[in-house]
């Protein structure tokens, strides 16, 4: 199969890159309703960044709660029907915060175009007509949001992303003095996110030399940033960290994800996990699919003395568990590239719900 996918129009990186935003946006300040939607991580209100956006008259800015959930199909509706309906449509979009926020951008861009709720478009190709301007700052690195052409959104039936060429960033600003506040457990969830995203895109079928040279070098700044000499949360790591989430995301978009995100889907839709943490927690117990990375990903998790907690699922209902399992199988291209054409043949449900069972 080949994979025509679009990528990001244009990326600027550097510290102090952030500041270039004005400039960038005003040539698209002209489009549409004249005016831009800032959507901005609720972190930053009150803080020193809140007071360095490019905001203009007309210009409407929403900071957004992402910590408790993950984005829904129902916050994208109703952010796209307010903002039309009071001030028209934006001349663009801007999304500045983690991965959440970055796939609410994304969403609401498509939404402003498309008519209904965004849960009919839940799936790949499905969106009808291109959106509006978008551009993401991302202020955690890891998720690979930033340049993925998915808008992950969990919505009344599934957890799935709105996924098209359209879905990508017109721009990103790439800025790593915007993630020196992160703090250490999220800075380690977020980057084995990009993790795990190279060694599902390495370890699968649809794996090749294209996705292969940017997982490579993304998993190799990420072994010099969490078990290098100079291993930790430091400027020169944080450069590197923005780098390699972004290789990340590259190298599962001409590749695929594998069995750990399936089940970190069901996770975060059935049990409200985060989706990084969840990845974290699933990870811990794939031996048996990723022996090489899991050993390296242990030494990680001591290293910097994370604990990621055991015998979860002597909590969860059998009612939970065959609910995170339904979820999880219903992800054919993810067991499709980990295991092959036939892995309807080799996995069923009793055989996720024996995995979400050593959690």
């Amino acid at each position: 199969m080949h994979k025509n996918f679009k990528n990001i129009e244009k990326v600027v990186y550097g510290r102090g890159s952030f500041d270039t935003m004005d400039g960038i946006l005003e040539p698209v300040r002209k489009e549409n309703d004249n005016f831009f939607l800032f959507i901005v991580d609720n972190y930053f209100k009150g803080k020193e960044l809140e007071g360095r956006l490019p905001v203009k008259a007309g210009d409407v800015v929403r900071f957004i709660d992402v910590d408790p959930h993950e984005p829904t199909t129902e916050l994208i509706d109703s952010l796209r029907d307010e903002i039309l309906a009071s001030n028209g449509l934006p001349s663009g979009i801007v999304g500045i915060g983690g991965g959440s926020i970055m796939d609410i951008a994304k969403a609401a861009s498509l939404m402003f175009t498309n008519e209904g709720s965004s849960t009919l478009y839940q799936g790949l190709n499905l969106i009808k007509k291109p959106g509006i301007y978008h551009l993401g700052v991302p202020t955690i690195s890891g998720t690979g949001a930033e340049v993925s052409m998915t808008a992950v959104l969990t919505g009344p039936e599934k957890k799935l992303g709105l996924k098209c060429d359209w879905t990508v960033f017109n721009q990103v600003i790439l800025d790593p003095d915007l993630i020196a506040s992160v703090p250490i457990d999220k800075w380690f969830y977020t980057g084995m996110d990009t993790y795990i995203h190279c060694v599902e895109s390495e370890n699968g079928m649809l794996n090749n030399a294209f996705s292969h040279a940017y997982a490579e070098q993304a998993l190799k700044l990420c072994q010099d940033i969490y078990l290098g000499e100079d291993a930790g949360h430091t400027p020169e790591n944080d450069d590197k960290l923005m780098v390699a989430s972004l290789m990340g995301g590259l190298s599962l978009t001409y590749s695929e994800v594998g069995v750990c995100h399936a089940l970190s889907y069901g996770l975060s839709k059935i049990l409200g996990e985060k989706h990084c943490y969840a990845n974290c927690v699933a990870f811990q117990h794939l031996e048996d699919y990723y022996p090489v990375g899991l050993i390296e990903f242990r030494e990680m998790i001591r290293k910097h003395n994370i604990e990621l907690p055991q015998g979860l699922s002597k909590n969860w209902t059998e009612e939970q568990i065959t609910a995170m399992a339904n979820v999880a199988y219903n992800l054919p291209h993810m067991w499709n590239h980990a295991v092959g054409p036939d892995w309807k043949d080799v996995i069923t449900i009793d055989t996720i719900k024996a995995l979400y069972r050593r959690m």
